[in-house]
């Protein structure tokens, strides 16, 4: 994603809560911000408490207008941030190479539309356990799984989340897969066949996703939304 960003002029301010760095007290001195995943959850404030300054500037971005966008962790954290919740997906792990289930909401949203505009057997790849269960009242929906689960929101003009990973290929998920290789298996997944399937396909994955980095950063150069209402 820092690449494909980096490419189209974005200049990147990368801040590693979770190593230490500092995280800014407002976003006035940037144009967006994009909050990415993590192996801890949603709620684990107590062991890593970085996640309440995340959600308050989550907050403060609705407010003044700033352009977000949460990847996985960062998804759930913005529904919660709003008053979602979040917990383990009743339906186990997701894990895979699966079809974003655009929302009819999808087709005029100004971030996902020109995706949705592809119709179905759009890839994205996923590996999460938690997923947002219940959006926040103002949320809108902008794509889910066959079986309900939320893949994407919209959660404010400007803010939004998607539970997939469009920034990871084979050489990002490798490293998660040698981690979680023995829980994985002991779940069936066939980690080596999964690895496999990223891999093939890599072309379309970056092809489709960069897409979504284009349209994040023409809206962080638009004009902000100040005190737009949500929807």
């Amino acid at each position: 994603m820092g690449e494909w960003l980096t490419d189209l002029g974005a200049e990147i301010d990368v801040r590693r809560p979770y190593a230490g760095d500092a995280l800014p007290p407002d976003l006035t001195a940037h144009g967006g911000m994009l909050v990415l995943g993590g192996e801890m959850g949603a709620h684990d404030d107590e062991q890593h408490p970085w996640l309440v300054q995340v959600r308050r500037l989550v907050v403060a971005a609705v407010g003044d207008g700033t352009p977000v966008l949460g990847v996985c962790l960062g998804h759930q954290l913005i529904a919660v941030a709003l008053g979602g919740e979040v917990d383990r997906n009743p339906y186990g792990q997701q894990i895979g190479v699966l079809d974003v289930g655009w929302t009819p909401a999808a087709a005029d949203d100004r971030l996902f539309g020109p995706l949705a505009a592809r119709g179905t057997g759009v890839p994205a790849v996923q590996w999460n356990n938690d997923v947002v269960t219940r959006l926040p009242d103002d949320a809108v929906e902008i794509a889910r799984t066959p079986r309900d689960e939320h893949q994407a929101a919209r959660f404010a003009p400007a803010v939004w989340g998607v539970q997939w990973h469009p920034e990871a290929g084979e050489e990002i998920i490798g490293p998660w897969a040698d981690n979680d290789r023995d829980d994985a298996v002991e779940r069936g997944v066939d980690v080596d066949a999964y690895l496999g399937h990223v891999a093939a396909a890599r072309p379309r994955l970056r092809e489709t996703w960069r897409v979504l980095a284009e349209q994040f950063v023409s809206v962080c150069r638009e004009p902000r939304l100040v005190g737009a209402h949500r929807k």
